[in-house]
């Protein structure tokens, strides 16, 4: 049918082709097998093109409202931005990796809605659809959820400048009450559990951070959150094991098909996480 309507418009197999992306040949054999289905007439040929019989006229008055509505709805692609992105994640690998690396969607239209939040929170959320994706800190678990490896975090124990006592025994710095970090830091490097809880506990990795570059005591950080501190000589590693702590992060979406949007996003991210 599209093809017929196309030589009804142009009044020649030759002339509709290329707007088919078919050869001339093909048009010819479509239009004679619409014909023969129809049993009817549709063109008479002439020396230069074709003319529409009154049944062909019929019959384009009838299907070119609807092959022109298909076609308009090929046509317009859906507009990726058209809705806001809700993106949601860790407030410092948010604040200093993720966010910049979507500078380019944003300035092309891109809308975002962020929230800051906890893992096991978010990865909640995004079950109840109040997010369309989680940059999230464990690997979510059920069938309901797709996650992609985006990259891995190196943890480090710092200490202020000129700190030169033994960590194992000195105040401790923390992001919670339960030692997330820092427990397992303890664990994997020194085989053992911190000696003591935390002298200071602050939910922000960055207030972590001001802390031990104030002198409060040592703490365990993501390396891309101290590299400047520690190029600059603020804060100190204080050990340098040969297999440090990691942790990978992932981006998250629901097991479906994605949103032009968020998937737009979640590509941005990937590209981009090659270089954190």
């Amino acid at each position: 049918m599209r093809t017929f309507l196309a030589v009804h418009r142009a009044g020649s197999l030759t002339g509709a082709a290329p707007s088919l992306g078919l050869s001339q040949p093909t048009v010819t054999a479509q239009v004679r097998a619409l014909e023969e289905q129809l049993g009817r007439q549709l063109f008479v040929r002439r020396a230069r093109g074709v003319t529409p019989t009154s049944v062909a006229d019929d019959l384009a008055a009838r299907v070119a409202p609807h092959l022109d509505a298909l076609a308009d709805v090929v046509a317009r692609q859906p507009d990726p931005f058209a809705t806001p992105v809700h993106l949601a994640g860790p407030a410092e690998l948010t604040t200093l990796r993720v966010l910049p690396a979507l500078a380019g969607l944003v300035a092309s239209g891109l809308e975002l809605r962020v929230t800051f939040g906890l893992a096991d929170d978010l990865l909640a959320g995004l079950a109840q659809r109040r997010f369309d994706l989680v940059v999230s800190t464990i690997r979510p678990r059920g069938r309901g959820f797709t996650a992609t490896p985006l990259t891995d975090e190196e943890f480090v124990l710092v200490g202020p400048r000129g700190f030169d006592a033994d960590p194992r025994t000195a105040r401790l710095v923390a992001y919670a009450e339960d030692l997330p970090i820092i427990r397992r830091y303890w664990r994997t490097v020194l085989g053992a559990r911190p000696p003591a809880g935390p002298a200071v506990v602050v939910p922000d990795l960055r207030a972590v951070r001001a802390c031990v570059r104030a002198g409060f005591g040592v703490s365990v950080l993501p390396r891309y959150l101290c590299a400047a501190e520690l190029a600059s000589g603020e804060l100190v590693a204080l050990l340098e094991p040969a297999e440090p702590p990691i942790n990978t992060l992932f981006v998250v979406s629901r097991a479906e098909p994605c949103r032009a949007g968020p998937a737009a996003v979640r590509d941005a991210l990937l590209a981009d996480a090659a270089r954190w």
